[in-house]
């Protein structure tokens, strides 16, 4: 995922304005002066949030020199980057630039561990995002190693089982989404036992996703799907963490999804020094 700068410039001014649409009452009382200071890591993780905070330089009277890219690793103590500008501007954003690092880099790290545990498997992302920080938390979780998955209900079509209870059949539901998608556009069915993911499949489904299945359950869906239709990808979704994604390494799926990546990550410790 790589945005264009106009579109974090246009995230950038909605932090702001969280924090400053009042005004910064403390600013007035701070000298109009060039200072020096430093973002210091106060535990180890791996980093997210460059690509955004580099682009403060459009909205302040700031300039960063980086010591970090995304998707690196850091330890305590590092010196993540250092900033240097109007001493007005750098603490009215002090806040909202700490946010943005601890928040990403939570999720980065969160998500690499995921990708240690499970080298052999592709590691997808979920729509379980904060709103209105989909795209952020999601480039934070791409940092981290892990592969994105739908951004939005109009990338690939994902029939649930909410949307299955609307029709007679999984095969009509295919059907019926088919005589209306673009043509380009894939379609993933959520089963939740061997027979619907069976019928997914003889209906032509491109992915198949075994839904808060048991082991020998998905293990039966990879066997039947080798067999009979071995271009259908297998995803296996439902409880994966930190704790039990190893168990999925040798089931023969394609890919594992989890929300936990990134609703189960918390903030990384980062702390702004004055020098």
């Amino acid at each position: 995922m790589k945005l264009m700068n106009f579109q974090i410039v246009d995230f950038l001014k909605e932090v702001l304005k969280e924090d400053l649409a009042r005004g910064d009452l403390a600013r007035e009382l701070i000298p109009k002066k060039i200072i020096n200071a430093k973002v210091i890591a106060k535990s180890e993780g791996v980093i997210a949030g460059i690509e955004y905070i580099k682009n403060f330089t459009y909205l302040a009277d700031v300039k960063f020199d980086f010591n970090f890219k995304d998707g690196s690793e850091y330890k305590k103590g590092d010196v993540i980057f250092y900033i240097t500008g109007s001493a007005k501007d750098i603490l009215s954003i002090e806040r909202s630039v700490l946010n943005i690092l601890q928040h990403a880099s939570g999720i980065a790290s969160n998500a690499y561990e995921f990708t240690k545990r499970a080298k052999k498997l592709k590691i997808l992302d979920t729509r379980k995002t904060r709103p209105l920080l989909r795209v952020f938390e999601k480039y934070a979780a791409k940092c981290g190693g892990v592969t994105n998955h739908r951004l939005g209900l109009d990338d690939c079509l994902m029939l649930k089982d909410t949307h299955l209870a609307t029709f007679n059949s999984i095969a009509e539901a295919i059907k019926k989404a088919r005589e209306i998608i673009p043509f380009t556009t894939k379609i993933e069915v959520e089963c939740e036992n061997i027979n619907q993911a069976k019928e997914a499949m003889e209906a032509k489904a491109d992915i198949v996703m075994c839904d808060n299945m048991d082991f020998e359950t998905i293990k039966k869906v990879v066997e039947y799907r080798n067999k009979n239709h071995p271009t259908i990808l297998l995803e296996a979704s439902g409880n994966i963490t930190l704790e039990n994604i190893k168990e999925y390494e040798n089931l023969g799926v394609d890919a594992i999804s989890s929300g936990a990546i990134i609703h189960q990550a918390t903030f990384k410790d980062f702390s702004m020094k004055i020098i």
